[in-house]
């Protein structure tokens, strides 16, 4: 076999395997969205439509693939969020975008918001999504004096439930706008860290990008749904 022969079937099989542990995780993600982390490798394999001894060359145990598959969706926000908050520069607006539109993202992509939310706390304290970027805009605003909060971190656990909380409240009260709420905890999380009520107000209510442009920019593999109405 030749060298060029032997290198496209090694490709073949990184590709195939990469394709399977991503079939994996998405069925884990699917399960997650549901609620249902309790069922046996066998009934995930099947939902991914792979083999059961496929399982096992990709993960040790169920607990770690779950735990991949919400690093995966927190990776995905994060994606989102740097691309779209790359044209500003104040770090209240930085955040405050992010927040926006992360409020967003619950109803536009219910599924991916409920792997998010099946972290629980976690979330505030991960290397993906939203939790670090948010501690690192904090920390520039301190640093700048944007903000006043005397610790960053402690100011990132304040956000970071109010994002939980926000998150779980679009779901349960399927009547209220979304986009209002999320802009409200917005502006209440900057004047809590310090910005002129004046200024949280026209920086929570100045318009954004499209969001479902952006999503479909940013996330063009995700399984997008319209939202309702």
């Amino acid at each position: 076999m030749s060298e060029a022969v032997a290198a496209a079937a090694r490709k073949r099989g990184e590709r195939r395997k990469a394709q399977t542990r991503a079939a994996l995780v998405r069925a884990a993600q699917q399960l997650l969205a549901e609620g249902r982390t309790s069922v046996a490798v066998l009934e995930i394999t099947e939902l991914a439509d792979v083999g059961m001894g496929s399982f096992y060359n990709h993960f040790a145990t169920k607990e770690e693939l779950f735990q991949a598959a919400v690093e995966s969706a927190l990776e995905l926000q994060g994606v989102a969020l740097d691309a779209w908050t790359r044209d500003l520069d104040d770090p209240a607006e930085v955040f405050a975008r992010s927040f926006r539109l992360t409020g967003r993202l619950h109803r536009i992509e219910p599924q991916l918001s409920r792997v998010i939310l099946a972290s629980g706390l976690s979330m505030i304290n991960s290397d993906f999504g939203l939790g670090p970027r948010a501690l690192r805009d904090i920390e520039k605003g301190r640093a700048t004096g944007r903000f006043t909060v005397r610790d960053a971190y402690s100011a990132l656990l304040i956000a970071g439930g109010a994002a939980l909380a926000l998150g779980q409240a679009i779901h349960d009260h399927p009547e209220r706008d979304d986009a209002d709420l999320t802009d409200q905890v917005a502006e209440d999380l900057l004047r809590m860290f310090g910005v002129p009520p004046d200024e949280a107000v026209a920086i929570c209510h100045s318009p954004l990008p499209d969001v479902l442009d952006m999503i479909h920019e940013t996330l063009p593999d995700l399984p997008h749904e319209q939202p309702a109405g």
